[in-house]
Formats: C-alpha cells, structure tokens, sequence
C-alpha cells in the first residue's frame, strides 16, 4: 500500500507528520528521519484497528489503487 505522507517542520522544533487519507493520522519527532519512523508506526497501528473491525461481508473485495 502507497500512502502520501505531510512532513512539516513544527513551529516548537522536531517535524509533524500526517497522513491525509488516514483521518486523524498525525505524528511527530524530534528529527525527520523519527517523524517518519513514528508516522509509519501510527499508520501501522491506524490500519490494524480497521482490520480488527471487520464490518464487512465475507464477499467483501479489498482491492488497491495507484493513483
């Protein structure tokens, strides 16, 4: 799965990281290379929530898209 990923530097130092297709999605680091390493860790743990929920049929598709 490819997601897009904001990095911005944030205004107390350390950068903030977010993901807008994962609503809610957000992290931060003292560094580039720990907010990445964080935000990835989030979308991990975002992602197994929904998979835990399993709301849909049996029938259901999960199908991937480039865009």
């Amino acid at each position: 799965m490819k997601l897009n990923i904001i990095l911005e530097p944030s205004e107390d130092g350390g950068f903030t990281a977010y993901i807008p297709a994962l609503p809610g999605c957000i992290s931060e680091g003292d560094t580039r290379e720990e907010a990445l390493k964080n935000i990835q860790e989030a979308a991990e743990l975002y992602l197994e929530s929904i998979d835990d929920d399993k709301s849909f049929s049996n029938k259901a598709e999960i199908i991937e898209i480039n865009l």
